[in-house]
């Protein structure tokens, strides 16, 4: 069988007719908003998170109403095509295409109204949903469908895509239904051809008078109404009857027994037939609390049969996953600590339920656990009524996309067919039929999804570089569409068609009401320019793919060697798959430019998408050179944030580093640069004379020059050197506990020739647990700073020359205890990056710890008296991502700290950054997202705890608040005990 490939659907305008130049300069001279016409931004929004690629003609980001109407204008005189866009994180392709696409998320994105009576929302559809929820749920109501990307995908987008999620169940249940059709009560929207109108539910005399009134508006209604008419029989008889029917047009929404609802009907149309400008949902009452039961089967099958049986208790999410997904996070190393909460099985449901308190809550969950007690055969159950415990076990389950997509040890995966749905009480049978199929195609998948409504997640193995493994994957199509058909179900239940199943749509509906997905259409759109090839004569499968058969990216020789992506820079830039976590507005580290600019661009997936295109060449043309891709780049904190937050890991600090090493090469650098990137060795030379050092940079004529030459903002303080080194203080000791067990003090910069006193704690503490502290009398650095500004070169030196000097001491079992999270993050990221095959880098990667780590992992039963305190602990970003923060609160609370662990992101000093005038106001909106206004409100006996440098650097000098390492907080409560045994012995005398 021969399948289409060409890159044009049926009855595709030529874009060739589009004056381009005209067009982006007419919308230019008349917006108020963005209108972004450069190859980088288009690169940037060439894809979504599908397997499709094209570029659009131009992108438009609206500020206003006005925008919108005036760009549909603009755009109709030229004949252009036009796509509404939210937050691009579709999978089924129907976010990008090749036209004027209008990013509707940076600025038209507010919440309008909410009526608390009538249980309504009123909102612009730039709106995220976590957003429309934290309003609502300060009235006690909450939006029912909540997608995985409820952080950061739109109500528009959900809208066009007719998304579903999570709770969905809740909405089924205790409001309107399942997805977010069965939840909309109106839409304002626009056409193409500039009508603008509001849209509802109609009653027959509401629709009578609309056709009698005539005009654009009673054709169109006149048209719905003949279309309905003509195939309300087949509608009724082909639409499955299932919670979760996302596929198609919802013509069932026009039948007179629905209401005529044309709002429901235009929803799910991806962008197709109208502009969304505003939209009336339906909200419910937010559960006061939640709580969760999970259930252990001998497999998946047996647990996706068993799921419907639970909906009888009335959870409000019903989830589940096999075994395989819990051996890829082991895998991955992902979770593994949460993993053991599961009960015995291979294969889980998770039921959540709410009530009006926790007790309501959990004495649900008690009665159902009685319940399957009593049945035959009852599954494996673990009730935990802790939410902490709770909020680990949904962890595992979000985790699916995660652990899926990049396994080490086996073939990448795609989605392509994500999200099939059947009715609930077939489902077992469904996964069993579907597991047979995957083992037919020589595919593998985890399996998991929304099993309460029949709901299939997997991401699949599938070729998609080599004719042959195309061919495979759309045979597999054919086979899998016609399982799905065999089972009354749905090719989509909460993602929509896009270009990755329309073209299968004809099996589950049939030719005549194909014929009627193209007739509605063109009663809305009919010049076929509303995001044209997507649901209704769409481009083929296969065609538009983003890698395909001509995939060949250039594979340049780098610096750093990508082990994780085999060696190569080009796997690693397409480890993104475009689901946007970067792009949430609050909560976890990454992505803190974005979170200050809303900017695609700031995005981690702003910026890989344009290394991605920088690798193919096509738009991106100029490779390591290309402006737009280091102005993308140039916003970067190099926080790491991605790399701990992204589902996939995405690392773009080492990728900024490694293009700006290339961008550099026969280049001099910004003075900037220089002083930052080198600072060990411009400390060094101003430690010979400190306070001269101090002086003429604190000087406010020799200061200001050294600001303005070096590009520091002038608000900024330039820190103060010490009157003495570390090591200065270190070497004139006598050597303590001599002969003990040995420990290697890292002594970097900071630490070294800023901050002594806190290397001189940690002394202290090392060597209160009985340890002889080493420390290194030479210069060794391990170049953090040069990394930010990609010199590279300098790095591998001082990194060769580190390892030759701490490797005997290393291969003899001796541990290097770090202060600073971000030198420690070299040693345990950037060093085993640059060389993967040395032996001793990987061993000093392993072997090197923070303080916490240490003592939670190398010190067996040590004790410190206790600190009986308050404390806000705020972690540095390298720590949180690269090592994480659980020894650092384990050691804080043995010592009996009063801990409040702030979820305040990145400080915004990141570094040199934040000193630098071009990034200081973003530096400075970091910080105040979260951090700054908790530190300030901090009371005068409350400690705050922060390890690194930028961190306490950004706080001192913009809230005028100290901090302490975590070694002082030892050392303090150390003395905190001779204080006490010194005030004993003056009472006794």
């Amino acid at each position: 069988m021969e399948y289409k490939t060409s890159n044009l659907p049926l009855n595709f305008p030529d874009k060739s007719d589009v004056d381009v130049e005209q067009l982006y300069n007419e919308l230019r001279n008349k917006l108020k908003g963005e209108v972004r016409f450069d190859d980088g931004t288009r690169a940037m929004y060439s894809t979504d998170a599908s397997n499709y690629r094209q570029v659009p003609i131009g992108v438009v980001i609206p500020v206003n109403v006005q925008d919108i109407i005036t760009t549909t204008e603009v755009c109709r005189k030229y004949r252009a095509p036009l796509l509404s866009r939210g937050g691009g994180t579709s999978l089924a392709g129907q976010c990008c295409n090749v036209a004027v696409v209008m990013d509707m998320s940076k600025y038209y994105n507010q919440v309008l109204s909410i009526n608390k009576e009538l249980k309504l929302a009123s909102v612009q559809p730039g709106i995220v949903l976590d957003e429309l929820n934290k309003q609502a749920q300060k009235v006690d109501l909450i939006f029912g469908p909540d997608p995985s990307t409820h952080s950061h995908c739109t109500l528009g987008g959900m809208i066009g895509n007719n998304s579903c999620g999570v709770h969905s169940v809740m909405s089924a249940m205790h409001g309107l239904g399942a997805r977010t059709s069965d939840n909309l009560h109106s839409m304002e929207i626009l056409t193409y051809d500039g009508l603008r109108m509001t849209v509802g539910k109609t009653s027959e005399e509401e629709l009578n008078k609309l056709i009698n009134e005539g005009g654009r508006k009673g054709e169109i209604y006149k048209r719905l109404k003949n279309l309905v008419d003509k195939y309300g029989d087949e509608i009724r008889k082909r639409y499955p009857k299932i919670p979760r029917r996302v596929s198609g047009y919802n013509l069932d929404e026009l039948l007179p027994e629905n209401g005529f609802n044309v709002a429901r009907a235009l929803a799910g149309t991806e962008g197709t037939c109208v502009i969304f400008l505003n939209a009336k949902l339906h909200l419910l009452p937010n559960p006061g609390a939640r709580s969760v039961l999970i259930l252990g089967y001998p497999d998946i099958v047996q647990a996706g049969a068993h799921a419907h049986e639970l909906l009888k208790f009335n959870p409000i999410g019903l989830e589940g996953f096999d075994h395989q997904l819990y051996d890829y996070m082991v895998n991955r190393h992902m979770h593994v600590q949460d993993l053991k909460l599961l009960p015995e099985g291979k294969g889980w449901l998770f039921v959540e339920f709410g009530g009006k308190d926790k007790e309501n809550a959990d004495n649900q969950v008690k009665q159902v656990m009685e319940a399957l007690k009593r049945g035959d055969n009852p599954p494996n159950m673990i009730f935990y009524d802790d939410p902490e415990q709770e909020h680990k076990l949904w962890r595992i389950r979000e985790a699916g996309l995660g652990a899926t997509a990049f396994v080490p040890g086996l073939p990448d995966a795609w989605e392509g067919w994500e999200d099939t749905a059947v009715h609930p009480e077939k489902l077992g049978d469904y996964l069993s039929d579907f597991s047979k199929l995957l083992e037919k195609y020589n595919y593998h998948s985890a399996l998991y999804g929304h099993f309460g409504q029949g709901l299939l997640h997997c991401r699949i193995n599938f070729d998609l570089e080599t004719s042959d493994g195309i061919l495979h994957y759309r045979k597999y199509l054919e086979e899998a569409s016609d399982l799905v058909v065999r089972y009354n179900g749905s090719f989509s239940g909460e993602h929509g068609d896009g270009q990755s199943k329309a073209e299968l749509l004809p099996k589950m509906f049939g030719n005549e009401l194909i014929a009627a997905f193209r007739e509605f259409k063109s009663i809305w759109d009919p010049k076929g320019l509303m995001n044209p090839g997507k649901v209704s004569d769409p481009y083929p499968i296969v065609s538009n793919l983003r890698l395909g058969v001509s995939y060949n990216p250039a594979e340049p020789e780098t610096y750093f060697k990508f082990p994780e992506d085999k060696g190569s820079f080009a796997r690693a830039v397409l480890r993104c798959v475009g689901v946007g976590e970067c792009r949430k507005h609050n909560g976890g580290t990454m992505c803190p430019s974005y979170m200050v600019t809303m900017e695609e661009q700031h995005s981690t997936r702003g910026r890989a998408h344009k290394l991605f295109e920088m690798l193919r060449g096509e738009v991106v043309k100029k490779s390591w050179k290309d402006e737009s891709v280091k102005e993308a780049l140039d916003l970067c904190l190099a926080c790491k944030g991605c790399k701990g937050d992204c589902p996939v890991r995405v690392d773009m600090a080492t990728y900024k580093a490694e293009f700006l090493a290339h961008y550099y090469k026969g280049k001099i650098r910004p003075l900037s640069a220089y002083l930052f990137g080198r600072i060990a060795q411009f400390s060094r030379f101003a430690m010979l004379f400190p306070g001269l050092s101090n002086a003429v940079k604190n000087s406010s004529l020799t200061g200001s020059f050294i600001k303005k030459i070096s590009g520091i903002a002038s608000e900024r303080k330039v820190p103060d050197f010490a009157e003495e080194s570390f090591k200065k203080w270190f070497f004139k000791r006598s050597i303590v506990n001599q002969g003990k067990p040995i420990v290697i003090l890292w002594a970097d910069t900071f630490n070294n020739y800023f901050h002594p006193h806190i290397a001189i704690a940690a002394t202290e503490v090392l060597e209160y647990l009985g340890f002889q502290v080493k420390v290194f009398r030479q210069p060794l650095c391990c170049g953090r700073p040069l990394y930010d500004f990609g010199m590279l070169d300098t790095a591998q030196k001082w990194l060769l020359e580190l390892l030759e000097h701490v490797k005997d001491d290393v291969r003899r079992g001796i541990s290097i205890v770090g202060l600073e999270p971000s030198c420690v993050s070299v040693f345990r990221d950037e060093l085993v990056n640059l060389f993967p095959n040395n032996d001793d880098a990987n061993r000093v990667s392993q072997n090197t710890f923070m303080l916490s780590e240490f003592l939670e992992k190398k010190v067996i039963d040590y004790s410190f008296p206790q600190l009986k305190r308050k404390a806000i602990i705020h972690g540095h970003c390298h720590h949180k991502a690269i090592i994480t923060m659980k020894d650092e609160i384990s050691v804080l609370n043995k010592i009996g700290l009063d801990c409040n662990v702030l979820d305040a992101g990145c400080c915004g000093m990141a570094g040199s950054f934040g000193f630098e005038e071009k990034h200081y106001k973003v530096s400075v909106a970091a910080g105040e997202r979260v951090l700054l206004p908790e530190v300030r409100k901090v009371e005068n006996d409350t400690l705050i705890v922060m390890n690194g440098f930028s961190c306490k650097e950004q706080v001192v000098q913009l809230a005028n608040k100290s901090s302490y390492h975590l070694a002082e907080i030892l050392k303090m409560a150390i003395e905190s005990e001779k204080d006490h045994r010194e005030s004993a012995k003056q009472i006794q005398t």
